[in-house]
């Protein structure tokens, strides 16, 4: 019996190794004179929480630092996609406070986590 589930379990990872892959889709995609470059970006979260504090990825950081930090992440070749999340109750000024940090730090856009009503 044991031999059976041994035949059994090699049997389907040989299987999924093999077959698994070959489920892709192969293409060749269509040439174009000017085609756009995909972009990598770096992402990055800032999180307000009630109090006013900020978090960078977790990790809680000040205002003043805020800049820097994100300077230091951004490259020529990986812009930054900054979301911000940042809690219901907290202050409008906290917000504010790092939307002006990305605007020292040069970062184009960012978007503003919400919920559903």
């Amino acid at each position: 019996m044991i031999d059976v589930m041994m035949f059994l379990l090699v049997f389907f990872v040989l299987i999924s190794i093999n077959v698994l892959p070959a489920l892709g889709l192969k293409v060749t995609p269509p040439t174009s004179a000017h085609p756009d470059k995909v972009v990598e970006r770096t992402r990055v979260t800032i999180g307000i929480d009630r109090a006013g504090d900020t978090y960078i990825d977790g990790k809680p950081i000040s205002l003043a630092e805020l800049p820097e930090r994100l300077r230091g992440l951004a490259s020529e070749d990986r812009p930054l996609a900054v979301v911000i999340s940042g809690d219901e109750g907290a202050g409008l000024q906290s917000l504010v406070s790092v939307l002006d940090a990305l605007k020292s730090a040069k970062v184009a856009s960012a978007s503003i986590v919400t919920r559903p009503q």
